[in-house]
């Protein structure tokens, strides 16, 4: 897929014309970075905006006691580093690889004269931030008044909203983060997730294959942890 193509899926880039694209592709760069690979450090300079062309990142802080807590997994078409770009201060959080990761990067002074030249994307990107902000503001709620079995379900609607694939009526999550991670999403543990989950498919309301996990009814599941 040419940079070109890829743009058009990235929500702050949709609306732009064709020709648009293509200046955005000579002004950005690729990158491939390794499972497991480092591509932002917490505290650090923000210097470039990373669009997902392939694979998946995850976003995380390290809490008081050192535990890692992971705020939200991004897919391909998604955006980051935005931030810092924005009001140049350091980065917010990490962000590691957490499976092989094409990223097209476009540096500080570059993106900002796009928003200055193209305030199409200035909106665009606006409206972006504000549903991630109704997204935090929801996790943040659930995650602080329910039990352990709304929080595990309260990650896996985000991840299903995030990356699920909707295949015969059922939403599909396909290669779920690791317990671990979910645990870190979910602000419980391991066990915790293993159990929930196993609990969840005893009530016929997901089913596991492998690393794919399916719901079975989006709709009865969020009416249930809503």
């Amino acid at each position: 897929m040419s940079s070109t193509e890829f743009l058009s899926f990235v929500p702050i880039f949709s609306d732009l014309a064709e020709v648009t694209l293509q200046k955005i592709e000579k002004i950005g760069t690729r990158k491939i970075y390794s499972k497991n690979e480092v591509v932002l450090v917490e505290e650090e300079a923000g210097t470039a905006l990373f669009v997902i062309v392939k694979g998946k990142v995850k976003v995380a802080r390290a809490s008081n006691d050192g535990r890692e807590v992971i705020l939200t997994i991004l897919s391909e078409s998604d955006f980051f580093g935005e931030m810092a770009i924005l009001d140049g201060l350091t980065r917010s959080a990490n962000v590691v690889a957490i499976e092989e990761s094409e990223l097209f990067l476009i540096q500080r002074n570059d993106f900002l004269n796009l928003l200055r030249e193209y305030p199409e994307v200035a909106i665009s990107l606006l409206q972006e931030l504000t549903k991630r902000l109704r997204a935090a503001d929801m996790k943040i709620k659930a995650l602080s008044l329910k039990d352990a079995e709304g929080k595990v379900a309260t990650v896996i609607l985000q991840l299903a909203d995030d990356i699920g694939k909707i295949k015969q009526g059922k939403v599909e999550i396909e290669r779920l983060p690791l317990q671990q991670d979910l645990a870190n999403m979910a602000g419980t543990s391991r066990e915790t997730i293993s159990r929930t989950l196993h609990t969840f498919a005893k009530k016929k309301l997901i089913e596991m294959e492998g690393s794919k996990l399916r719901i079975l009814d989006y709709e009865k599941f969020k009416e249930i942890f809503n």
